[in-house]
């Protein structure tokens, strides 16, 4: 209910903005990812987004075929930012990013997390979103939208990382 709300208020509003969008996508993209998208928000971000959503695990996969995590996360960035990240977790932490605090998270910045076994060392990354939510490739089950405050990812944070 309330992503159609936030869709109805973007169709309604008035303003200046010119969205490179169609409100259908947008719409859609509010319903896969179970999230208001706001005005302000990146929609570009969000509409790809929700296009990896389902797509099934696969080890070094980088494709809608089969990804997993820093692979989903670089076609990402490739996709919204045109920025080339580093093809594994550890290496996009490391090369690619400047260290975030949790609490300073903003739309686009990448989550990190560690195995348990490593706890200095990321085995599994994500792109933020917003209100605690953040996307991965999941090796249970693909292409999924988490909450940061879901039991396994508290305890295996790492860090956040905003890509320079």
């Amino acid at each position: 209910m309330a992503v159609c709300i936030s869709v109805l208020l973007l169709l309604s509003s008035c303003g200046s903005h010119r969205f490179n969008y169609d409100f259908r996508d947008l719409a859609a993209a509010a319903i896969r990812l179970d999230m208001d998208i706001e005005m302000n928000d990146n929609h570009k971000l969000y509409i790809e987004a929700a296009d990896w959503i389902g797509t099934p695990y696969r080890y070094g996969g980088k494709t809608k075929k089969g990804v997993d995590c820093s692979g989903l996360t670089s076609a990402i960035y490739k996709t919204v930012y045109m920025k080339k990240l580093g093809r594994s977790a550890e290496d996009q932490r490391n090369d690619d990013c400047r260290k975030i605090l949790k609490r300073n998270l903003r739309e686009g910045d990448l989550v990190f997390f560690h195995n348990g076994k490593k706890k200095r060392k990321a085995s599994h990354v994500g792109i933020y979103l917003k209100n605690g939510r953040f996307i991965h490739a999941s090796s249970s089950v693909g292409v999924v939208v988490s909450s940061l405050n879901e039991r396994y990812y508290e305890k295996h944070w790492l860090q956040g990382g905003r890509v320079k």
